[in-house]
């Protein structure tokens, strides 16, 4: 599966549809709709404007939800689900796993089915600041799906992931944050042209 450029994340309080559409529209290749508090309409909504945009929307840790609201996808963790189950599950959908900093973890994923693994957090991370490092060393081995770096991520850092292998960067707070949301996003995918 060709996944590279930016997968926007969005942030677990309230984040509007207006910043998620700038996101799209400034060139997000995903978009992942992650909230704690889970609104089915809500998610049926940002699906809709992905559609609108071409942009696939990926439903965290929820496989149930992502059927529900016909996303293009599910993002589990270790603690979300089996991931070969989610893939008999969602025959032809995204399937990503996060894989935080471990390696035996990535190759288990991608024999259960994954399109793509996650490796972080790469850098400190106001989102979850306890999360355990990954060194960006596990982002040159090739493992047959596409390689997302989370965590911390920065225009400012991105380019060193970049060329560290990161096909795709998942970006919460540098995004969302951000006073223009669309250009922010139009400045991460310039970093991969």
């Amino acid at each position: 599966m060709k996944l590279r450029g930016l997968y926007a994340v969005t942030p677990d309080s309230a984040v509007s549809l207006e910043k998620i559409e700038q996101a799209m529209q400034g060139g997000a290749v995903l978009l992942q709709y992650r909230r704690k508090q889970r609104d089915p309409a809500e998610a049926r909504e940002v699906v809709m404007l992905g559609r609108r945009h071409g942009v696939r929307v990926i439903i965290n840790d929820d496989v149930d939800l992502a059927l529900q609201v016909e996303a293009d996808g599910v993002h589990l963790g270790r603690d979300d689900g089996d991931l070969a189950a989610a893939r008999r599950k969602m025959p032809g959908r995204i399937l990503g796993a996060s894989c935080y900093d471990d390696a035996a973890l990535a190759r288990a994923a991608v024999a259960a089915g994954a399109d793509y693994i996650a490796f972080g957090s790469v850098f400190p991370s106001p989102t979850k600041p306890c999360a355990v490092r990954a060194p960006l060393a596990l982002f040159a081995e090739k493992r047959g799906v596409p390689v997302c770096a989370i965590g911390g991520i920065t225009v400012d850092n991105a380019p060193a992931l970049i060329a560290a292998g990161a096909d795709l960067l998942a970006v919460v707070s540098d995004l969302f944050q951000a006073a223009d949301v669309r250009a922010r996003a139009a400045q991460y995918k310039r970093l991969f042209a």
